[in-house]
């Protein structure tokens, strides 16, 4: 019998593609484990795309775990040392800030009043919300990491390595940049901003940059010890030389700038990593999510509708290919999650390696108790008004006498989420019509035969009945469920309908076709 990591090693599951490049690497390299990192910018809130880029990271560090049993550690590298460009409008008493503009993050007060810097502030919010989903990371901060010593080897080779570096990063900027553009930023002796400013002389010998600062005084700083920081495209590649990193991915927004980073890196004596380029997400009308024009939905949103590891889910599929993020997404990723999470247990170890689960639960995969899919609840919820779980636990009991709350949590939170999700999206949204005149007959034959029914009552007996009244008025038979939808649920598509007559009961859903033909529905 083949075994998982006999599996993994042909798995073409993206994470374990990764994890044997990666392998390959530090075999060559002979290092003695592997480190990954994922990078933050703490100017706001931690958002959807911080949670994304961690879970994916967190993916292809687990699958490595599974090919090898070389040591894996992820650092989350915070660049809170990184002036303050603008005021954000979500803090309290955002004047007050205006003076601290261009100041590092670490150095402007908490508007909060909670920690000893915004910077802190925005670090301490980062930590909870990487915790609070469990994600085992170490954490750096740049103004630690700078003001401690540890990046200081590599400010010094910078400064010896300065036109190298600086020929790197000069073919990439326009001509007018060219002129003002350093590697480094001083963070100016007394008003302890960031400053912008060309370098008169950088000293390879003695490791200080001079330069001018806005009012024409001129400075000489060492580079060491938190006075100078790099610019943001040498501070990636600088941090892979410093670190030894082994892997980082980001979002095709970096794509171009991959060739510098990895220039920077090796100018300064490393090795660039391996790096995974994912696509980014859209809005409903196809446009690049952005987190300060809000448009898409936020992490806080998605779990109020469905569980975390749906939001996983949606992450690991297809991470190459540009994706609509929208609220429509939810209900199938939460069911295509747990057609996953059930057909785990009976697969092979080649299935299992390639089955998102796997690599979503790091292989401690648990047992899904959803007797009934999310989707159909959203129609249990639409058709019967539902205004709290306890409505849905009615019809759930009915087609699941054995389920309860305490023994289905899962059904439970995701009977909750369906009923906030039918209220917030689709019951606005619904829209009835009246049936033609062959949708009517074909209704009222329907309707008959539930009245009728003596059979079993189950998804397959009654999606028989569904098709046998469908079958010699309609060609093609999608035109009969459009239909059903389209009049009975208000909406353009809809569950199988032997599985939802099952669900809501046979004599209720004869009762919803009288509804409909006598025009109460609309």
């Amino acid at each position: 019998m083949t075994s998982l990591r006999d599996a993994a090693m042909t798995s073409k599951a993206w994470p374990f593609e990764e994890a044997r490049k990666l392998l390959k690497r530090v075999e060559s390299a002979g290092k003695d484990h592997v480190l990954f990192e994922t990078g933050y910018g703490p100017s706001g809130l931690p958002h959807i795309g911080t949670f994304g880029e961690v879970a994916r990271t967190t993916m292809v560090r687990r699958a490595l775990n599974v090919i090898s049993d070389i040591p894996t550690r992820l650092i989350c590298f915070s660049d809170d040392l990184d002036g303050m460009r603008k005021v954000p409008d979500n803090v309290p008493d955002p004047a007050a800030l205006r003076e601290h503009l261009q100041k590092p993050l670490t150095r402007v007060p908490d508007p909060f009043g909670t920690h000893d810097s915004f910077g802190a502030h925005n670090n301490a919010m980062l930590r909870r919300f990487l915790d609070t989903f469990g994600f085992e990371y170490e954490f750096i901060s740049a103004t630690e990491f700078y003001g401690s010593g540890r990046f200081d080897t590599v400010l010094r080779r910078a400064a010896e390595r300065y036109d190298d570096l600086m020929e790197i990063m000069l073919k990439s900027l326009r001509e007018e940049r060219r002129q003002t553009y350093s590697i480094f930023l001083p963070i100016h002796p007394e008003t302890g901003r960031v400053l912008y400013v060309p370098m008169k002389h950088v000293d390879a010998q003695d490791g200080t940059v001079t330069f001018d600062d806005e009012d024409g005084r001129e400075w000489t700083l060492p580079v060491t010890g938190g006075n100078v920081k790099f610019q943001w495209k040498p501070d990636f590649g600088a941090r892979w030389a410093a670190l030894g990193v082994d892997f980082e991915m980001y979002g095709k927004d970096h794509a171009a700038n991959t060739p510098i980073y990895g220039g920077i890196c090796r100018a300064l004596g490393g090795t660039a990593p391996e790096n995974f380029t994912y696509e980014l997400f859209l809005d409903a009308e196809g446009h690049k999510i952005s987190k300060s024009s809000g448009n898409g939905i936020s992490i806080d949103k998605w779990l109020t509708y469905a569980a975390t590891e749906s939001l996983s889910y949606f992450m690991y599929a297809k991470p190459k290919t540009a994706k609509r993020m929208h609220f429509d997404v939810i209900p199938k990723a939460f069911d295509e999650y747990h057609q996953q999470l059930r057909a785990y247990p009976d697969q092979d170890a080649e299935k299992q390696a390639n089955n998102p689960v796997f690599h979503i639960h790091g292989g401690d995969v648990p047992a899904s108790d959803m007797v009934v899919p999310f989707t159909m609840l959203l129609n249990i919820a639409s058709v019967s008004g539902a205004s709290d779980k306890d409505v849905l636990w009615g019809f759930i009991n009915r087609y699941a006498p054995d389920a309860s709350p305490s023994a289905n949590p899962q059904m439970d939170a995701a009977a909750a989420g369906a009923v906030r999700y039918y209220n917030d999206f689709v019951k606005p949204t619904k829209v009835y019509r009246a049936p033609t005149e062959p949708e009517r007959a074909a209704l009222e034959a329907l309707r008959d035969g539930l009245r009728n029914w003596d059979g079993d009552v189950t998804d397959e007996a009654l999606q028989g009945l569904v098709y046998d009244v469908g079958r010699d008025r309609f060609d093609p038979m999608r035109d009969w469920f459009k239909a059903l939808y389209q009049v009975l649920l208000g909406a353009d598509q809809g569950p199988r309908f032997g599985g939802f007559i099952a669900l809501y009961g046979v004599a209720e859903t004869a009762d919803l076709i009288d509804r409909a033909l006598a025009g109460e529905l609309g």
